[in-house]
């Protein structure tokens, strides 16, 4: 299912629920090449500083009180925020909740349930309008600077998408008063753990994060797990170990088995003559991406939580297999085996068709993520699905069908 989008750049009413917003509605926030000339910010003021006192600990909250329902009623609508829409977590989420809404994403039916907004997580005024317009019932921020070996030349952007936008985006929704109102999914990740601590890694592992990336997810998680324990909100970490897709593009060079597949099949096809990379005997936790998207789903939807009881609050959650597999693990595929040492070759030729390039080195390097997923399991009845086999199977068959049909990978 491939999801079509459109941009409504019209405002609503003065008091910021957009017309479109209606029950069972997504709306998907992506980073624009360009700005809709249509979008413009309505006249009535949003923020009236009056509202605060001073001394009140919801320190500061100068939205005008907003005439919601209470949260039981509110949350009957059921309207998702996802920002890093336009991603592969995204594509699969806005497919599954679209799923389980039992809602169409055809653009020409009325009313149309799938939206695409223009914002940035570097941009508080925008995420605070849209806040204040979709009045969502869940946020997931899928969105980042998400390259690990990129996050060392650009350490500070990084900073500022991964780790502020998360506070940005926590801070638009108590802004716009729904605190209470709204569910909150932080997309953590494994790259927390780093410098491994213990094997395999828990939500009790302590972190070690080892690039700008990874330092910038780590308070991203504390913020989140802050703003839940300091003003009750309902905000979760879901740290995501690595989790793959024939969606993955082939530039995102921080997941290798992406990388490795289409190489592959170019191989294959006889159309590259041999794949570069940097190191081969890292050890990863590889999952399907469509099974992640489930998890975090279950995440907002409070399993395990008594609503009665004050003990019983929202948790984080490790996902992930279980198992973990080399790099060059992701090399074997239908027609095409290879043997590992420094460099792999094809058995069936001889030729050498990976080789090590010391260049695509992270200064810090990462050897060994596994994770435990046992509370998931536990608590949500998750459990991934795909296996790891499976997973590059179905990896290898799409960019053979890619290679072999021409079709250029615009990720």
């Amino acid at each position: 299912m491939s999801p079509t989008a459109t941009s409504n750049g019209v405002p609503g009413p003065d008091h910021g629920i957009l017309p479109d917003a209606r029950p069972g509605s997504l709306a998907g926030l992506r980073n624009p090449a360009h700005d809709s000339a249509n979008n413009h910010v309505p006249s009535t003021p949003l923020v009236n500083p009056a509202h605060w006192d001073g001394n009140s600990s919801e320190l500061p909250a100068p939205f005008a009180p907003l005439d919601l329902p209470a949260p039981e009623e509110y949350f009957k609508r059921k309207i998702a925020l996802i920002t890093g829409i336009t991603g592969q977590d995204g594509s699969y989420l806005t497919e599954l909740l679209l799923e389980k809404a039992t809602l169409s994403m055809d653009q020409h039916e009325r009313p149309n349930k799938f939206h695409l907004h223009y914002g940035d997580l570097t941009d508080s005024t925008a995420l605070v309008f849209l806040m204040a317009r979709i009045l969502p019932t869940e946020v997931y921020n899928l969105g980042a600077q998400s390259h690990v070996k990129v996050s060392f030349s650009l350490a500070e952007y990084t900073a500022d998408v991964d780790a502020i936008g998360t506070l940005r985006l926590l801070d638009a929704i108590r802004t716009c008063g729904l605190t209470k109102h709204c569910r909150f999914y932080q997309a953590s990740t494994s790259e927390l753990y780093g410098l491994v601590q213990e094997v395999p890694q828990s939500e009790t592992t302590p972190f070690y994060p080892r690039s700008p990336y990874g330092v910038a997810k780590l308070y991203a998680y504390w913020i989140t797990v802050n703003y839940r324990e300091a003003y009750g909100m309902y905000a979760v970490n879901g740290i995501l170990f690595n989790h793959e897709s024939p969606r993955r593009g082939r530039t995102f060079v921080t997941r290798k088995a992406r990388i490795i597949t289409r190489a592959v099949a170019e191989i294959h096809e006889n159309k590259q003559a041999c794949l570069w990379l940097g190191n081969l005997e890292a050890q990863r936790d590889w999952g399907h991406a469509r099974d992640y998207v489930e998890g975090m789903w279950l995440m907002l939807q409070g399993q395990g939580i008594d609503p009665k009881k004050s003990s019983d609050v929202p948790g984080d959650f490790v996902l992930a297999t279980g198992e973990t597999h080399p790099v060059q693990g992701a090399s074997n595929s239908p027609g095409l085996e290879v043997e590992s040492t420094e460099e792999a070759r094809d058995v069936k030729t001889g030729k050498v068709v990976v080789k090590v390039d010391p260049q695509y080195f992270r200064p810090a390097e990462v050897e060994l993520l596994l994770g435990d997923p046992a509370k998931a399991e536990r608590v949500m009845g998750w459990k991934r699905k795909v296996k790891f086999d499976e997973l590059v199977k179905e990896m290898v068959e799409a960019d053979l069908d890619a290679v072999r049909n021409f079709v250029e990978d615009q990720n």
